[in-house]
């Protein structure tokens, strides 16, 4: 399996925020628009608007538009991979790194 790190990074860096971690969390309820998000935290919207482009930017979250509104759902697909991701990355397998000694500057 092909870890992407710089992609991956950027997930766990969007999910290194309390407030998006809680977003992500009521969005694995299922689809939420932007209202109902809102209704979850003592912040605007044009800040709930910021934390949800730095989640769709990094692919955790799809955006859905509808009229004026705005429909959240979490990206499985991308969830599914970063915590594929994860569990690779702390578990030896044989297509670890450092199981190629010319891409390891293990001793």
């Amino acid at each position: 399996m092909k870890l992407n790190y710089d992609q991956n990074a950027k997930m766990i860096k969007a999910l290194s925020d309390s407030n998006r971690l809680k977003i992500v969390d009521i969005l694995s309820c299922g689809e939420k628009c932007a209202c109902d998000l809102l209704e979850h935290f003592d912040f605007t919207q044009p800040t709930l608007s910021h934390h949800m482009k730095v989640l769709s930017d990094c692919g955790i979250v799809h955006c859905r538009k509808e009229g004026l509104w705005n429909y959240y759902s979490l990206n499985n697909s991308n969830c599914n991979k970063l915590m594929l991701f994860l569990m690779n990355l702390i578990t030896d397998t044989d297509d670890c790194i450092c199981k190629d000694k010319s891409k390891c500057d293990c001793k």
